[in-house]
């Protein structure tokens, strides 16, 4: 089974930045999987769980909220079976757990919901201080 382990959470003040890694590991790519997607997803607590960030890793296209656009930068390393997200200029707002997934077959819609999405890591804690 699939196995994504977030890490690089932690506290820090309005305007600095973080830089998250979601490792996936025991993941076999299959021949009938064209293609899959690794996505951030954020949950505050008494909300939804909300889409912030994509990467499509067949073709590295990326996707954003528009809440984060400008401030956050996802990005792969495939050899290292990575994915980061660097998030800049953190407002309190930002504070969640956040979460990452993978998506097999996904070709649309990353951002909608993390129903879309097949595995999940535990999540790690982002608290952005005023």
């Amino acid at each position: 089974e699939v196995q994504l382990v977030e890490s690089g959470g932690g506290l820090v003040r309005a305007g600095g930045s973080l830089r998250l890694s979601c490792l996936v590991s025991k993941f076999t790519f299959d021949d009938h999987v064209d293609d899959y997607a690794i996505a951030w997803f954020r949950q505050a607590p008494g909300k939804e769980r909300e889409g912030v960030s994509a990467i499509s890793i067949n073709d590295d296209s990326t996707y954003y909220a528009e809440s984060v656009k400008g401030r956050f930068t996802i990005s792969s390393d495939n050899a290292k079976r990575t994915v980061y997200l660097q998030m800049n200029s953190l407002k309190p707002d930002d504070t969640a757990v956040y979460y990452c997934g993978i998506g097999l077959g996904l070709r649309v819609g990353f951002l909608e919901s993390y129903l879309l999405y097949d595995y999940w890591g535990q999540g790690t804690q982002v608290t952005v201080s005023s």
